[in-house]
């Protein structure tokens, strides 16, 4: 028996990025987010509980301010009193998974796709996905971007607009394109 592509994908395994059954599931996250993206922001309840939907892992705290984009949802995992402000988006082709009390501010994007530099195998639709994990009591600042494989430690504070391209410790605060530590707290 042969893996599926979706099995190759959060495997970390090189996988076809236009399978149908992909599609079929990109595509119904879609839905969801839009109606998510639709919603009166003032329905705190009923917001909260299509990010139960939507998620692989909320609690009644988490807080996501409209527009959130996701492709699959339930690969993305948060901790209590989770917050993200305006237009966060992850592309969860692998597991992203956040701890508790973290803050994700406007123009956040999470990515676990990877394509090849390779012009002619980028065209073939092949990709491959590493997770993201961020720890608790950490802070994404701002327009911040953060690639494929990284982990990120406990009580981290990321500036605003860095790029964040490798693994950050734990109890630091990092800045810059690529992010790096610039204090210990």
């Amino acid at each position: 028996m042969t893996e599926n592509e979706y099995e190759k994908m959060l495997s970390g395994e090189v996988y076809n990025a236009i399978d149908e059954g992909l599609r079929h599931d990109l595509n119904a996250c879609k839905d969801l987010c839009w109606e998510y993206n639709q919603m009166r922001p003032t329905l705190l309840k009923e917001r909260n509980k299509k990010l139960h939907d939507i998620l692989g892992a909320c609690d009644d705290d988490t807080f996501i301010n409209q527009p959130f984009y996701c492709d699959y949802g339930k690969h993305i995992r948060v901790g209590k009193r989770f917050f993200a402000n305006f237009n966060w988006v992850v592309l969860d082709e692998a597991l992203v998974t956040i701890g508790d009390d973290c803050f994700i501010g406007p123009n956040v994007s999470i990515y676990t796709a990877c394509h090849s530099t390779n012009p002619v195998e980028r065209n073939t639709r092949k990709e491959w996905a590493r997770p993201v994990t961020i720890g608790n009591n950490v802070w994404i600042g701002g327009s911040v971007t953060i690639l494929p494989g990284v982990t990120i430690g406990d009580n981290v504070t990321i500036g605003a607009g860095s790029v964040v391209v490798k693994d950050i410790p734990s109890n630091v605060v990092a800045v810059g394109n690529p992010a790096k530590v610039k204090r210990n707290l």
